[in-house]
């Protein structure tokens, strides 16, 4: 069972997921990163550019999903230094640090709401540039055009973006474009419709972009 709500941090989201007794589940990339509680531990999830395959029956996972480019600002790590991958976040901040965290996450009746907390505690004020490449990119802008519009060259914008975003404003605008797909098609829209909307050539263009991102046809996704 999947649940999940607004955070008091701007932009990002609490989760919860349970998946007892379920097989592998499959995470899609979506331009985030998420701070994650387990069983007594503490990770973090970088920024995928491939759809994230998890085990079955690991317990109930707990996270606080960072809205796109905030999450390097509070881990004080390039977020291309994490892409692709799950680390304990021990491997990044002190050792002691991390077990007193954990700690008060394990005791809290509430563990997303003691997540939410750790990341206003070190909160960290998002650049205004990236948040504007962000929404232009998820409305459906060039990468040049947007690079124009900002005022940066497409190089600087490149290397900002790596830091940021773990990956080229390119690949962040696949991302956030199949993601726009796949909420269209969600809510009933039909696939050649969804497909022009979203800003993809037409339906079969669609099918490969979210087959080669998510590892799965977008038939399969919508069951």
């Amino acid at each position: 069972m999947d649940r999940e709500r607004a955070s008091r941090l701007a932009g990002a989201v609490v989760w919860t997921n349970d998946p007892s007794g379920a097989g592998p589940g499959r995470v899609l990339p979506d331009g985030c990163m998420d701070l994650l509680w387990n069983e007594g531990r503490l990770l973090v999830a970088g920024p995928d550019t491939r759809a994230y395959v998890t085990e079955g029956g690991t317990g109930v996972w707990t996270g606080l999903r960072f809205p796109p480019g905030a999450a390097p600002g509070f881990l004080g790590v390039p977020a291309h230094e994490l892409r692709d991958r799950r680390v304990e976040l021990s491997d990044l901040w002190a050792a002691s640090a991390v077990r007193r965290l954990t700690a008060r996450v394990d005791g809290a009746d509430d563990p997303g709401a003691a997540l939410e907390q750790i990341a206003l505690d070190r909160a960290v004020p998002r650049d205004p540039l990236l948040s504007r490449l962000v929404q232009a990119l998820d409305a459906g802008r060039a990468v040049a055009a947007t690079a124009d519009e900002l005022g940066i060259g497409t190089r600087q914008l490149h290397r900002r973006s790596l830091v940021s975003f773990g990956y080229g404003p390119k690949t962040l605008a696949r991302v956030l474009r199949m993601q726009r797909a796949l909420a269209l098609a969600r809510a009933g829209v039909p696939l050649a419709e969804t497909a022009v909307r979203a800003g993809y050539a037409d339906q079969a263009h669609l099918s490969r972009e979210v087959r080669e991102l998510a590892g799965a046809p977008l038939t399969g996704l919508l069951r």
